[in-house]
């Protein structure tokens, strides 16, 4: 890298303060005090003064004392970058781009940058929670719906059938055994299903875990395709960024990968830095490694050619997180009335099971 720069991942490796550790600031907190800060700069204003007005006018004193760490920092060491490295609150890839920002003398637009890719990070985590969330709350409540008719309503059937001198058969006895069941255990399966769920939690935070659930979902096409279009978006957001700054192809995918969380996205990053370290064209690069295709490919080839690779992967990176949308709502759109429909067969199937030798008997009387 260029003087100045070519030690700022190492940089990042510097270990943050005791006092600071266990904390991070969400996305959305960083997307607002990046925009903040882009704000105050682009208005002429030193970075050092922005952090004061901010902490006056900071809403809560928490936000008040880590604003006046930062000044008191930037009063001793001169370095933005360093004031929020001192936090220790600050993700490190924040970190590397503000000093990139204030040693290139662009620290306005790095912040402006940040502030988009922190909003589309959180737009990104919203539309997956949402895919993930709605789908199990809606099987939560069928599921409930149908413990409530085999552990209430089969009941009060099967009072019926004996007062009318019958008893139950067939599909009929077997949901009503189902629901003795459930009510006879009721506290044990509880804590099955509290236990299970609690290991699946405690795996999820471990990064065997999760790598054990991701190559689960990989088996699934759909999933890999979400996959692929969420790393690919966050590696065009930090490329626009990154380029923006004044930084190579070679080192601007170098600290893209710093963001990449997938990894078979990883692989084929690791493969575009081989490649570009061997003076092959940056489009074609993304393009024979599997970066980007289609449309994508095209706009990455047009943009290397006209000069406006960094504005050109900024468009890119708002196309994939339209497509990342448009596929989780798609998604949604299709697992909702099929829940439904399972919903309704299954409480019709039981309701009629019993319904009909129940008519059968009363006809007959």
């Amino acid at each position: 890298m260029s003087d100045g720069i070519t030690n700022a991942p190492e940089n990042m490796e510097k270990n943050v303060p005791a006092k600071a550790k266990g904390r991070q600031l969400t996305a959305p907190e960083l997307s607002a005090f990046c925009g903040q800060m882009a704000l105050v700069l682009k208005s002429g204003i030193s970075a050092y003064e922005g952090v004061t007005i901010m902490r006056d006018d900071a809403e809560t004193e928490e936000d008040r004392k880590l604003l006046d760490q930062v000044a008191q920092e930037m009063e001793m060491t001169g370095s933005f970058a360093e004031s929020l490295r001192s936090t220790g609150i600050y993700p490190a890839y924040l970190l590397n781009m503000v000093e990139i920002g204030e040693r290139t003398g662009n620290l306005d637009n790095v912040m402006h940058s940040l502030e988009e890719h922190y909003e589309r990070e959180e737009a990104i985590r919203r539309s997956t929670q949402n895919a993930v969330l709605y789908p199990l709350i809606l099987s939560a409540m069928m599921i409930a719906v149908i413990i409530v008719l085999l552990v209430r309503v089969m009941p009060v059937f099967n009072d019926v059938f004996r007062g009318l001198g019958a008893e139950m058969t067939g599909l009929p006895a077997f949901l009503m055994n189902v629901g003795s069941v459930l009510r006879t255990y009721a506290v044990v399966i509880m804590i099955v299903i509290f236990a299970i769920m609690l290991i699946i939690f405690l795996l999820y935070r471990t990064n065997r875990g999760r790598e054990t659930f991701r190559r689960f979902g990989r088996r699934f096409k759909s999933i890999r395709n979400s996959d692929h279009a969420i790393a690919a978006c966050r590696f065009a957001s930090a490329m626009s960024m990154t380029l923006a700054a004044g930084l190579t192809p070679e080192e601007s995918v170098e600290l893209a990968a710093r963001l990449n969380e997938d990894p078979d996205f990883g692989q084929k990053l690791k493969a575009c830095e081989k490649d570009l370290s061997e003076g092959k064209s940056f489009s074609s690069t993304l393009y024979d490694n599997q970066i980007f295709s289609g449309i994508y490919a095209r706009m990455v080839s047009i943009g290397a050619k006209t000069g406006s690779i960094d504005q050109v992967m900024g468009q890119v990176a708002d196309m994939y997180q339209e497509e990342i949308d448009t596929r989780l709502n798609n998604r949604l759109a299709t697992l909702e009335p099929v829940l439904v429909i399972v919903m309704s067969v299954a409480i019709g199937a039981i309701l009629l099971s019993v319904m009909f030798p129940l008519l059968g008997i009363m006809s007959s009387i």
